[in-house]
């Protein structure tokens, strides 16, 4: 079998464990979810690394929620200097400052995204944030965490201090792909993964949320006829959420 197949094959067992081991979870989030946006509470994400793109993952697309606002801050990401990136994530007391730069409250929906869930950045979020009151959701490599211990001071990983820890199914280390020849393997999965685990949620969450009564904002394509449907949502929601 060559690396195509094994890869496809790989990624295919980790999204059924996924439907069969994380569906109770991932429908107690989306319960969440339903209940904040029927009392006009927003979802929020964070992840630090390639882990930032399950928070961009929620924002501004097409089926994505209008109240949903992803957590981003240039230190944190790849795009400026991604060496720098994985030293700044280890800094403790970095999330305080990101956190107050949105107006979260009791009552929204954070998702936090991290492989490892070991560093202290993601894992002060999902603190502070249940402080506030908000339902916290983890998003995390239950299998890594068993192999890895936190650098949090507190010696707890993401998975620990949070409301609910999703479970993406993926091996120690992420990459799963062994190749003849390489001594190192290959063929991350946390994204594909992550991407479905916050797709399921807010796509349930939609479906709780009109269940109640309330029929949330959604965005649709701009490149379709959505333009005057997306515009009447940002008019609404540029002054709540910075990235718009």
């Amino acid at each position: 079998m060559n690396a195509f197949d094994q890869y496809t094959r790989i990624v295919r067992e980790q999204i059924d464990a996924i439907r069969t081991t994380q569906r109770a979870a991932i429908e107690q989030a989306a319960t969440w979810l339903a209940l904040a946006l029927a009392n006009d509470r927003g979802l929020y994400a964070f992840g630090t690394g390639h882990s930032h793109m399950l928070a961009e993952e929620i924002f501004y697309r097409a089926g994505g929620l209008a109240h949903a606002v992803p957590m981003l801050d240039t230190k944190l990401m790849l795009h400026e200097n991604a060496s720098k990136s994985t030293e700044v994530e280890r800094i403790e007391g970095y999330a305080k400052k990101l956190l107050e730069k949105y107006p979260i409250a009791a009552g929204d929906v954070l998702i936090v995204a991290s492989n490892s869930g070991r560093n202290p950045v993601p894992i002060e979020l999902a603190l502070a944030a249940r402080a506030r009151g908000l339902k916290v959701v983890a998003i995390t490599n239950h299998a890594h965490a068993r192999d890895w211990p936190s650098r949090h001071s507190s010696g707890k990983n993401l998975a620990e201090v949070s409301d609910l820890a999703i479970d993406n199914c993926g091996v120690s280390g992420d990459a799963c792909l062994e190749i003849n020849g390489l001594p190192t393997r290959v063929g991350p999965t946390s994204t594909i993964t992550g991407a479905l685990i916050v797709n399921l949620i807010v796509a349930q969450g939609i479906e709780n949320a009109i269940a109640l009564g309330t029929i949330p904002e959604v965005y649709v394509s701009s490149n379709s006829n959505g333009d005057n449907h997306n515009e009447r949502l940002l008019e609404k929601y540029r002054g709540r959420i910075q990235h718009l």
